[in-house]
């Protein structure tokens, strides 16, 4: 069987942790496996790549940087001290690494001169998480007697264009991955890629967008042909809500791609929402497993589910950090054009839209957005109307999105009234409600103060602690 095997920053957190994956890795390869590693960077790593660009750009303190830098070295000079036990391969990996925390210092140093971060230079050192974690683990793995050769995403052929920070995949990218590492699974290697990472086509590191690793594994798993992508977390796989909130939560044995897909949309933390994409093209299941209890079956995430679910609805998810944009105005009702033109001026600035709604009326839109590009959304529809048809333009921050997913909900009726009357009947307002033609979802906006009291109440309705 040929397995790509994905392991999130909690799981490569430490040395100990990156010997515990190489020894994972080595175990379903001694089962006759083909085995591709996709690694993150270790936990926190990215978010401190990005305070260290923050300091370069923002006062260029040289004191500050330091100490920072310091942190990262000292922490990965002790994740090859606890990983590689060889010294041999342990002085390989650390000149390694030594190269890339010197390529990272230049980096930061031309930041710095320059006083400005541009999207290509933050990419850029954003990647250095992954690339001085893989060099680590693929060291551990040759020190447990394994083959292995480790690659930048661009490097094992992952290619996008030049969006840099949030890259889209070019379609030569399958061909290239096969050309890298086809040849290394036949000769008995365990190639590790970084995730995230990847190139555009004049070799320029860019990034998949935050969260992106998991994208890299399907994309990796799709042009190999793989047999399974595993996803391994620090959670026993999917769950039917976010066990934080509501500790009954269960573990779903098997959900469908399109639950998965609308799972992760809105806001289930355990896969990326491009995760599935070429898992589904190419009918490859995708298993999310975790790291430390490698026995529990975790979540399957496949085309069908042949099992028999006793509830239509799997999950409650949320989304925090909303912003509820709201245009209004008796000059949008019966003009054309107006959703293209909210989309339009939207995605010119590269902004998701997270929901949005219509009244019959027509003379209000509402759309939900990312908390984080609610200025730059507002600005952007600001200068697409300027005041021509649109009356009031209004946001409010202080909302999250819940949303039922499951896909025994299509043709199924009465959904909507069980959600909408627990609601009710816990005083629980609703702000906005969307629901697809698919019918995998019903997903709402609820003031923030209401948010985890409307998931425990969906969550009791339905039952889900019984699945």
């Amino acid at each position: 069987m040929r397995i790509v095997m994905k392991f999130g920053g909690t799981s490569v957190g430490d040395g100990l942790k990156i010997r515990n994956v190489a020894a994972l890795a080595k175990r379903y390869y001694d089962q006759d496996n083909e085995v591709i590693v996709v690694a993150s960077a270790m936990t926190g790593v990215t978010d401190k790549l990005f305070e260290m660009a923050q300091v370069a750009s923002n006062t260029c303190s040289a004191k500050e940087i330091e100490t920072h830098f310091a942190a990262l070295s000292d922490r990965h000079e002790k994740a090859i001290v606890d990983a590689i036990h060889d010294a041999a391969v342990r002085d390989e990996v650390r000149a390694e690494i030594q190269q890339r925390l010197s390529e990272l210092k230049n980096a930061l140093v031309g930041v710095c001169y320059l006083g400005e971060l541009t999207n290509r230079s933050l990419a850029y050192i954003y990647s250095f998480g992954e690339r001085m974690c893989v060099p680590i683990l693929s060291g551990s793995l040759r020190d447990l007697g394994m083959k292995s050769k480790h690659f930048s995403g661009g490097e094992a052929g992952v290619i996008t264009d030049s969006r840099y920070e949030s890259a889209r995949l070019d379609p030569v990218t399958d061909v290239r991955v096969k050309e890298s590492l086809m040849p290394l699974l036949k000769a008995g290697f365990i190639p590790v890629v970084t995730g995230f990472v990847a190139a555009d086509k004049k070799g320029v590191i860019t990034v998949l967008g935050r969260g992106g690793s998991d994208y890299s594994a399907s994309i990796i798993g799709a042009a190999v042909d793989a047999d399974e992508i595993w996803i391994y977390t620090d959670v026993n796989g999917i769950m039917t809500t976010d066990p934080r909130l509501v500790p009954q939560a269960r573990t779903l044995p098997v959900v469908t791609y399109l639950e998965a897909m609308e799972m992760s949309y809105f806001g289930a933390k355990v896969l990326h929402p491009k995760t599935i994409e070429p898992a589904v093209k190419k009918g490859i299941p995708v298993k999310v497993l975790n790291t430390f209890q490698p026995e529990h079956p975790g979540t399957v995430v496949l085309m069908k589910d042949a099992t028999s679910c006793r509830s239509p609805i799997k999950a409650v998810t949320m989304i925090k950090n909303i912003g509820l944009i709201n245009i209004s105005g008796a000059g949008l009702s019966g003009t054309p054009g107006i959703a293209g033109r909210i989309f339009s001026a939207l995605g010119r600035e590269d902004i998701n839209i997270i929901m949005i709604s219509q009244a019959s009326s027509e003379f209000n839109v509402s759309l939900a957005v990312d908390g984080a590009q609610v200025d730059r959304a507002l600005a952007a529809l600001k200068a697409e109307f300027n005041g021509e048809i649109a009356r009031d333009l209004t946001c409010n921050n202080n909302v999250c999105v819940v949303a039922v997913v499951g896909a025994g909900m299509a043709g199924n009726p009465g959904i909507a009234g069980r959600v909408f009357t627990a609601l009710g009947r816990e005083k629980v307002n609703i702000r906005m409600i969307s629901q697809g033609s698919s019918e995998a979802n019903i997903s709402f906006v609820v003031n923030k103060e209401d948010a985890s009291r409307a998931v425990k109440v969906l969550h009791d309705e339905f039952e889900l602690h019984k699945l």
